[in-house]
């Protein structure tokens, strides 16, 4: 095995190639504080990309309500069981990742879900934790909580996916690092739905293949959002470009809420494949919980995007996620402004920071009437 360099680890690990980033990396945030978990992202990919045969079950992008949401069935706890307990020690991982505690013979740690844990994609939806007894009212931190997590493939920069296929039939596009499957080399042997550890391949019965996520790359190669970006209500979606920590760009949107602010962090860093779709944690969850999803960082974002308002770049840039259907590779805030540029750095949207307020008196001269707020 060789040993490549995990910056969200904060230090080199064992993986099956060397390390070789591409040109540049595609990459996304999710506002979770945001998500409605309306399923248009879902409905938007579905009817895009996985409505022939034998994609009947598959989800490119699902949303969960956590925590006992899950799609595939217990994605996520059976492979922390199988990991075991962990140690964080000041940001840097002093634990396994899945490459490393791998069994003999192994070159993952994974598992294979059965064909009915793909039965539940709406399993534990809005189901809360924990009891609101009477008289109980919700205020920050909640007695009982649940949120909504929306989940594409991560597009991994060392995917367990590209790791575990004996025929070389997964690579990422030099040009973007998506993560793709050579549908001419797959031979369905299904090594990478065991190995991903998000679950975001799927076999098809029909063609004897594994398909997934593609990130909509026909639309990333024009400008445009993928679909489940594009068709987000809650706009809780922003996708772009990320560099390594040291090269981090302060007008680059992807590396100024992940590197510079350091407020969307990934999803099971620990796993070590270095996921690149990163979440802004919610605000009103255990931070024990938080840690385990997001790594130890969590409670601190959490704070931080608390305090959003106060702060005018930040508030301005989270306000341009989901307002252009066009890749948002650099921003600025000027003024009351906050402005979108696209590759080429030309402005493709500006949108207030803050909405104006008019506030109409309540009796209306012209026509002699006094307004009402009911119909």
């Amino acid at each position: 095995m060789a040993r490549v360099y995990n910056w969200q680890l904060g230090r080199e690990m064992s993986y099956w190639y060397a390390g070789n980033r591409p040109k540049r990396q595609w990459a996304a945030v999710f506002d979770i504080n945001k998500c409605i978990a309306c399923q248009t992202c879902t409905l938007a990919c579905k009817t895009t990309w996985t409505s022939g045969r034998g994609q009947e079950y598959m989800f490119w992008n699902n949303v969960e309500t956590k925590p006992y949401g899950f799609y595939p069935m217990a994605w996520d706890v059976r492979l922390l069981d199988m990991l075991q307990a962990q140690q964080w020690n000041n940001g840097h991982y002093d634990g396994q990742t899945i490459f490393e505690a791998a069994p003999a013979g192994e070159r993952v740690l994974g598992f294979r879900p059965e064909e009915r844990d793909y039965s539940y994609p709406n399993v534990g939806e809005d189901d809360v934790y924990g009891n609101v007894d009477k008289g109980a009212y919700f205020t920050p931190p909640h007695a009982a909580w649940m949120f909504y997590l929306a989940r594409i493939c991560n597009h991994c920069t060392y995917p367990a996916c590209l790791a575990s296929c004996p025929r070389g039939s997964i690579y990422k596009r030099p040009e973007d690092g998506i993560v793709l499957i050579d549908q001419n080399r797959c031979q369905g042997y299904q090594e990478c739905v065991r190995a991903c550890p998000y679950k975001k391949t799927f076999f098809n019965p029909s063609t004897g293949t594994s398909e997934k996520c593609i990130a909509c790359y026909p639309k990333i190669e024009q400008g445009l959002q993928p679909q489940c970006f594009e068709n987000c209500i809650g706009k809780i979606r922003v996708q772009g470009w990320i560099n390594t920590p040291e090269q981090a760009q302060e007008d680059n949107p992807i590396d100024y809420l992940v590197h510079i602010r350091k407020l969307a962090l990934p999803l099971y860093p620990q796993y070590g494949l270095e996921p690149n779709v990163y979440y802004i944690p919610p605000i009103h969850t255990p931070n024990e919980f938080l840690i385990q999803l997001f790594g130890p960082r969590a409670p601190e974002a959490a704070r931080e995007y608390l305090k959003a308002r106060e702060d005018r770049k930040l508030s301005g840039l989270l306000s341009l996620l989901g307002c252009t259907t066009k890749t948002i590779s650099y921003f600025a805030v000027k003024g009351d402004k906050a402005i979108a540029y696209d590759d080429q750095r030309q402005p493709t949207v500006e949108v207030p920071i803050t909405e104006p307020t008019f506030i109409r008196p309540d009796f209306d001269s012209v026509r002699e009437v006094i307004r009402q707020n009911t119909p």
